[in-house]
């Protein structure tokens, strides 16, 4: 590997308006599995940048993040954050890769509106959901949804408010279509049509902008694969006709062999410098990599300069891991629920602590009581009630009755520790089970588990702990068979620290050691990141712990502590490699 280098010069490049200083930084601004961003610059709030990247399933959801310099991005809130707000982050969707897809974050008149789709058979197809919130650092401050009316089968709605107060929701579809929304009552109007796109498949992910009297409508075409790109049109008139732009795609890396690729799903802003920027998702690795099904990380959160002149169509950048741009100055945001992205977990699970704001849940939990932190006699930990399925699921899983009992963080880097003490001990019955999970989705995972077993001894029947290797995969890449083996007499103890790394780019490691004896540590099981990615994936690479019975009747409490998520650094191209401290010079 290389370390990459930064060079800062001074000239007009193309994405310069506002400002002539020129700094280096580096892709993904906002990195792990961070997709389908929309972005708003609002001065009122210390001309702070908010954006909001897609959740599906999982909760807290539609994270809300704050950044003064583009480069830093702190976790501000969780517009989704309370089952009470939103009911169906719990139950309402037995499909795993459904729940609240694209959304679009925009402010108004002293009010944040996050729209999006949530979609769920239950319901009968897409439905157009919002929130708002007065002060996008508060949890609590974000509203119950409120459901507008829905213009058909359609997807990742916009918000646009117009000059004269009317407020245009467009969406999904070829063409892509067109809504007044009164927001007072919800109620819509008959759609129109906008713009049929350049030809590409899956025309959506819309947004409309205005400047110097035109309307721009900004959509992504091509599938978020290999062929996502970007494209945009103006119109005197939201009701068309549209003129596409000469040059499109905006922005997109498809039939290249950028590292970056699957460009798409765009938005735009401005900052306080009056420069211009876009934000798109992208997925690492080149096309090689992504064809062989190697990106466990999904789809992140990519910024490229854009040079917009007065009457002119915008001009993007090609997205790189090493770009140049005119970043604001560097500042931080102080508040927020939640860490700066990229940022170390060091969770001990102290009493009186709370499970931290940038963890998620695969559905929100179905028992928000399953999980305990440090309960009495087993202070600085993790208490977990197992669930009766593990998490794959079983064909009589059910999500209006159960739960499955598991917490995950993104992961955030190319390079990465990640580890976590699992107490011994908790054994009640043949396999009940904690682990630690490498975790796409109930289809793609790699576990490795403490599970407890029957044995001989001359005690007669006990239950001894094992280790369990266990993959599940939907890809081509064949999943191994679940394994059970002993552990080693010399990691038994109080805990067993269990260690998921990556070896390289295309394979992470599982380790085992002894909580209480450095030294211990033994290399467990490499595994093919090829079992967590793919175009079925719609999101990307979790790290986290579970427990579980694997069916049985009986109840146990799983204890885990000594959580840490330690950063080392990030590939952002062919044979470059950044360490976790340098994102900008």
């Amino acid at each position: 590997m290389q370390f990459l280098r930064f060079i800062s010069f001074v000239s007009c490049p193309l994405g310069v308006l506002g400002s002539l200083a020129n700094t280096s930084y580096t892709n993904p601004i906002i990195p792990g599995w961070h997709s389908d961003p929309s972005c708003a610059f609002v001065p009122e709030w210390n001309e702070t940048l908010f954006c909001t990247t897609s959740s599906f399933i999982t909760f807290p959801g539609n994270p809300v993040y704050a950044s003064k310099d583009l480069i830093d991005w702190k976790l501000a809130s969780n517009a989704v954050n309370r089952v009470s707000q939103f009911p169906l982050i719990r139950n309402g969707s037995q499909g795993e890769d459904l729940g609240m897809f694209a959304s679009t974050l925009r402010y108004n008149n002293g009010t944040f509106y996050l729209i999006s789709t949530w979609v769920s058979a239950q319901l009968g197809g897409p439905k157009f959901v919002i929130f708002t919130t007065k002060d996008p650092f508060d949890d609590l401050s974000w509203s119950d949804a409120i459901w507008p009316e829905t213009p058909g089968d359609t997807i990742d709605p916009d918000i646009f408010f117009d000059d004269g107060g009317s407020v245009i929701v467009a969406s999904s579809g070829t063409p892509i279509k067109a809504v007044y929304l009164d927001l007072s009552t919800g109620n819509t109007s008959e759609p129109w049509d906008l713009w049929n796109g350049t030809g590409g498949a899956n025309a959506e992910g819309p947004h409309v902008y205005k400047k110097d009297g035109y309307y721009y409508l900004l959509i992504a075409e091509g599938g978020t694969q290999l062929n996502h790109s970007a494209t945009i049109a103006r119109s005197k008139s939201i009701k068309g006709p549209w003129e596409a732009a000469p040059h499109n795609p905006l922005v997109s890396n498809r039939g290249t062999k950028e590292y970056f690729q699957t460009v798409g799903h765009a938005d735009l802003f401005q900052d306080s410098a009056g420069n211009w920027w876009g934000v798109a998702l992208s997925t690492r690795g080149g096309p090689d990599l992504y064809n062989s099904l190697n990106y466990p990380m999904g789809r992140e959160t990519v910024l490229f300069p854009v040079s917009w002149l007065a009457g002119g169509w915008p001009i993007a950048d090609t997205v790189r891991g090493n770009m140049s741009g005119p970043l604001p100055n560097k500042s931080s945001v102080q508040r927020g629920v939640g860490p700066l992205v990229g940022e170390a977990d060091v969770e001990d699970f102290k009493p009186g602590s709370t499970i931290p704001s940038h963890w998620v849940y695969w559905r929100a939990p179905f028992n928000a009581s399953y999980f305990t932190v440090s309960p009495q006699g087993h202070e600085n930990a993790l208490q977990m009630t197992a669930s009766r399925t593990n998490l794959t699921r079983d064909a009589v899983f059910n999500v209006t009755t159960e739960g499955v009992t598991s917490v995950f963080r993104r992961q955030e880097h190319t390079f990465f520790n990640f580890t976590v003490d699992i107490e011994l001990g908790f054994g009640k019955s043949v396999g009940d089970e904690v682990g630690v999970s490498n975790y796409v989705n109930p289809n793609q995972h790699v576990d490795l588990g403490i599970i407890y077993q029957a044995t001989v001894s001359d005690k007669g029947d006990e239950l001894e702990p094992y280790f369990q290797l266990r993959a599940r995969s939907i890809n081509n890449s064949t999943a191994p068979d679940p394994k059970i083996v002993p552990i080693p007499q010399e990691l038994l103890g109080r805990a067993i620290r269990i260690r998921i790394s990556p070896r390289n780019e295309t394979h992470n490691e599982f380790f085992g050691s002894s909580a209480d004896h450095v030294g211990s540590e033994q290399s467990l099981w490499v595994f093919n990141n090829a079992l967590l990615a793919g175009d079925g994936a719609t999101t990307g690479g979790l790290l986290g712990v579970y427990a579980t019975t694997n069916g049985g009747n009986g109840s146990f409490n799983g204890y885990v502590g000594r959580w840490r998520y330690e950063p080392i650094g990030q590939k952002v191209d062919y044979n470059v490699f950044v360490p976790t401290s340098t994102k900008r010079q």
